[in-house]
């Protein structure tokens, strides 16, 4: 097993997620990896430590009361064009999965190992720089 303690260099990442142990799972694996990680049990949470705290990428998942981890990445992209977003979830509709085709959101499906998720939150991150 690859050495996964500096992965995320210090990198705040926000996870989003309405399920507590969902959402403290994700934390602990970015957490193991070197990123530092704040969290959020919904989109209007979310948007709230937006505003306040200095975020490097969010991780939402899809389906929320109220917000919509896909209404929240739109959100984002208005309010905060330089923060990736990426979409978590273990079942997302053929609708669903359209929709975060459209609005341009890398897609994390769960289960997942530590290493596919610090892949997929570097390589969002990168992305996103790149394309800035």
């Amino acid at each position: 097993m690859a050495d996964t303690t500096q992965v995320g260099s210090g990198q705040t990442v926000l996870v989003v997620d309405d399920h507590a142990t969902t959402r403290q799972t994700i934390a602990r694996m970015l957490e193991a990896g070197g990123f530092t990680v704040e969290q959020a049990s919904s989109g209007s949470e979310a948007l709230e430590q937006l505003a306040r705290k200095s975020i490097d990428m969010v991780l939402s998942d899809v389906t929320m009361p109220g917000m919509s981890g896909i209404d929240l990445s739109y959100h984002i992209r208005e309010q905060y064009p330089s923060i990736p977003v990426a979409i978590v979830s273990g079942d997302v509709s053929d609708l669903e999965r359209s929709i975060i085709g459209r609005a341009e959101v890398p897609f994390i499906k769960k289960p997942f190992h530590a290493e596919s998720l610090f892949s997929a939150v570097k390589e969002a991150i990168q992305t996103h720089r790149l394309n800035d």
